[in-house]
């Protein structure tokens, strides 16, 4: 694989000989990489196989949840907050999940003004507590979730505050899918599947989201097998990684396409991990990947 410049400041975040390693295969379609600081570990997801997987060095992938025993629930997206509880969206449910780290499971959301959600898709937690998290409506259909008819006319973003009141931050989306904040959580990046484009927004004060602009647009063509925008995560410094055609796009902070790094499959979301938090963890496909990059993710509550 090779790591294609369309700056000389892409070899600021990664070596231009950088390899893809492929560290576990065999799946259906891998998603929600998240990893965990304490047990040096890596969480995700085969969706299709609706089966949750972890990955370590010395254990290798081995099943953590699956249909037979405690379901997956076809779970997507997942992080963790300050003190590793871990929040899932589940596709089958339609619920945003919290598994506390007690054992303790709870429904953090499930219904907008009545009705049922369509289906989180993933999720990031503030410092201060609150949740934000996608609502396409990939989880209704099948494969990667249960067929079924939405109840919701529209896909949108939410949010939990710290009291637990679910809002509606933004409303207008194809299918809002990949977010993540800016390292001082002053910005909030959201994309959008169909349209191709990655929208930001200010974060005011009492978390509602305002002055939504293009910061990022014609990354494929909305066609899923031509490769799309789906994970993204933002670096310490504020570049923006994000799946797309041949692999990981990124770009600086003011919206600039520095390169892509070239993925041997469909890439479909990522994370940071490691003791240093400097090694991109890759969902694609059948398979999942890593990176050793020049920069390290930006710090979420967890991540210490």
């Amino acid at each position: 694989m090779a790591v294609i410049a369309k700056s000389d400041k892409l070899f600021e975040l990664i070596a231009e000989d950088a390899a893809v390693e492929q560290i576990a295969t065999g799946f259906q379609f891998t998603e929600g990489p998240l990893w965990n600081p304490k047990e040096n570990c890596l969480y995700f997801s085969d969706m299709p196989s609706d089966v949750r997987r972890r990955w370590s060095e010395a254990d290798g992938a081995t099943v953590v949840r699956e249909a037979s025993g405690t379901p997956a629930n076809k779970c997507n997206g997942m992080t963790y907050d300050g003190d590793l509880n871990l929040y899932i969206c589940e596709h089958s449910t339609s619920y945003l999940a919290r598994e506390m780290a007690n054992g303790e499971r709870q429904v953090l959301a499930s219904h907008f003004e009545g009705k049922e959600i369509n289906s989180p898709n993933d999720v990031v937690v503030k410092s201060d507590g609150a949740v934000y998290f996608s609502d396409p409506t990939y989880g209704r259909m099948p494969v990667f979730g249960e067929e079924r008819e939405c109840e919701l006319d529209f896909q949108g973003v939410y949010r939990i505050s710290p009291s637990g009141e679910l809002t509606c931050v933004a409303n207008d989306y194809g299918q809002p899918n990949g977010l993540c904040f800016s390292p001082d959580e002053s910005l909030l990046y959201i994309n959008d599947t169909p349209r191709g484009h990655i929208r930001v927004y200010d974060v005011n004060g009492d978390g509602s989201l305002a002055n939504g602009r293009i910061f990022a647009e014609n990354i494929g063509d909305g066609e899923l097998e031509g490769g799309v925008v789906d994970g993204m995560k933002c670096d310490e410094h504020g570049n923006i990684i994000v799946t797309g055609p041949q692999g990981f796009w990124l770009f600086d902070s003011a919206g600039a396409h520095l390169g892509i790094i070239e993925m041997p499959e469909h890439s479909a979301n990522l994370n940071w991990g490691g003791p240093n938090w400097d090694i991109l963890y890759c969902c694609c496909s059948t398979s999942v990947y890593r990176v050793q990059m020049k920069v390290s993710g930006n710090r979420l509550s967890y991540m210490k």
